[in-house]
């Protein structure tokens, strides 16, 4: 798209007489001279925010045509006014260019910000002119510094949920209900920032205009072209995306609530692992690898995520890797893993060497992460399950093999990086995932586990945030885990219709950095809380 369009360049009599001009507001203009009509971009999809820690955060939004992302960040007090005088902060940024080759998408890493400041943005797109167009509104804070109250704002607390699984099993936007309306609840909580655990999209998953579910009842999806037919081109990965923030829910939430995105096998293709050869009929495309270099240049495209290095000097799209730290404060480190790009092949999982599923320099860098980190509470965020039984056909997809007795295959890693965790004193980790479409609580304890060379530990899992939901799945005894919680839908594959089996999880950190999980359905409702106390 351009702004001003030759073709509505008005002249001589064509322009006096024959046609009204238009000017930015829609207001006529007086006939005469000539003039432009201007066309100002818009923002297509909302806008979001990402990875926010003390100082930094990402920006995010698209444009409707080729045009430089701009945003106004300034600091609010807890009303929401803007702050004068001592404690001020205004700053305008501008980030890289919206063009064709990022589907118009763009991105801005704001940098060296205040620590535990609330902050209004406003966000738009300046065309060629410098004239910027449609602009949007939103609130995000960075995370407290411990080294004092600013802004009022408490010293260390803060809130943060999580989910995974969006628009999956043909159940997408359902206007009739409201929605996504699991975005709406997990909003309500006004949490500080979001953890999307992975299957940001379904780009397998078909949707049709119309469901039948089990009752007989019609599910009637909002529909694009692009989300008919498993994606295979980079066009439809990209509407994927696009698919998902055209729910109000979504877009509202994002506005107010940064996001820490992962992604895991529906980005590209159910359980995939690198190097495979699908066998799916649905598709043309056969290499997997082929469909994960778009999957993943669409996801890097449309998530506000980005590696330092690619931002600095560049657009944000440069190919960076995936995990990384988000330093929340004093009381909080997130290691957000990625257990998809150096999978291994599906197997059995019981070799008797090691087989991958981070990958040496993944577990490497985790572990040196974890040791150095002063924070109270470590969070791994791991996008596949520790101790849940996963299977793949005759194969298993995640980490466990159903075999309870010594760590084999992939659970050779997980067991090297416990027993780093061990063996290097590191205290209060926490692990929270999704991706098994029910909500439970484990806790892992040496005294149960075939290997023992751990400290104890909990697994939450919270999902499906908008997909059909199963389960629960069996457990693998090998690390000796105990079901504490576990709730799933009544049949499988239920949709979201009635809220309650949709899950997501919650967690409220307060300033004596006590650690309180709680379980909740789309309603809102809790169905599980527990309230870990930190080591010391």
């Amino acid at each position: 798209m351009t702004n001003v369009s030759r073709r509505n360049l008005l002249t001589g009599a064509l322009g006096a007489g024959a046609l009204g001009l238009v000017g930015p507001t829609g207001a006529a203009l007086a006939s005469g001279a000539p003039r432009l009509v201007r066309s100002r971009l818009g923002l297509t999809s909302g806008f979001s925010m990402g990875d926010v820690s003390t100082n930094s955060a990402v920006l995010w939004a698209r444009s409707s045509g080729e045009g430089r992302v701009r945003a106004q960040l300034r600091a609010v007090d807890g009303a929401g006014q803007i702050i004068r005088g001592r404690g001020s902060f205004v700053r305008t940024l501008r980030g890289a260019q919206a063009t064709e080759g990022s589907d118009f998408t763009a991105k801005i890493n704001a940098a060296h910000l205040p620590a535990g400041t609330r902050f209004s943005v406003s966000i738009g797109f300046e065309d060629e002119n410098g004239t910027l167009g449609e602009t949007q509104q939103g609130w995000f804070s960075t995370a407290p510094s411990g080294t004092g109250r600013r802004n009022h704002e408490a010293d260390r607390a803060q809130s943060f949920v999580w989910s995974g699984d969006t628009a999956g099993q043909g159940w997408g936007i359902n206007e009739e209900i409201g929605g996504m309306r699991a975005y709406a609840a997990m909003h309500a909580t006004k949490p500080d920032f979001f953890v999307h655990s992975g299957d940001t999209i379904y780009a397998d998953g078909p949707i049709l205009a119309e469901v039948e579910e089990a009752d007989g009842q019609i599910w009637r999806n909002l529909m694009t072209e692009e989300v008919s037919k498993v994606a295979e081109t980079l066009a439809e990965y990209r509407g994927r995306h696009r698919y998902n923030m055209m729910d109000a829910n979504v877009r509202a939430m994002y506005a107010e609530v940064p996001v820490i995105a992962q992604w895991d096998d529906h980005e590209t293709h159910n359980n995939w692992w690198p190097g495979e050869t699908i066998t799916d009929e649905r598709y043309t495309v056969r290499d997997v690898n082929t469909l994960a270099a778009r999957g993943r240049q669409a996801w890097q495209e449309y998530q506000p995520i980005a590696d330092p290095r690619a931002m600095s000097g560049g657009t944000g799209f440069e190919a960076a890797r995936i995990y990384r730290k988000i330093s929340r404060g004093p009381a909080l480190d997130l290691f957000a893993l990625d257990m998809r790009t150096f999978k291994s092949e599906n197997t059995d999982g019981k070799e008797s060497k090691e087989t991958a599923i981070l990958g040496e320099e993944q577990l490497d860098w985790l572990v040196d992460g974890l040791s150095q980190s002063k924070a109270t509470w470590k969070v791994i965020l791991n996008d596949l399950p520790l101790g849940i039984i996963v299977p793949d056909g005759k194969a298993q997809e995640s980490i466990s093999n159903a075999d309870h007795g010594a760590p084999l295959g992939r659970e050779l890693e997980l067991a090297r990086l416990l027993k780093a965790i061990k063996d290097r004193g590191i205290k209060n980790v926490v692990f929270l995932t999704a991706d098994v479409h029910y909500c439970a609580a484990h806790h892992y304890s040496p005294e149960r586990a075939a290997f023992s060379d751990f400290n104890e530990f909990w697994e939450f899992v919270a999902g499906p945030v908008n997909t059909g939901s199963f389960g629960p799945n069996e457990m693998d005894g090998t690390f000796g885990p105990r079901v504490d919680f576990a709730l799933a839908g009544t049949i499988a594959n239920q949709s979201p219709r009635d809220g309650k089996s949709q899950f997501f999880g919650h967690v409220d950190l307060d300033e004596q950095d006590m650690f309180t999980v709680s379980l909740r359905n789309a309603l809102g409702e809790t169905v599980y809380s527990r309230t870990l106390e930190p080591a010391k």
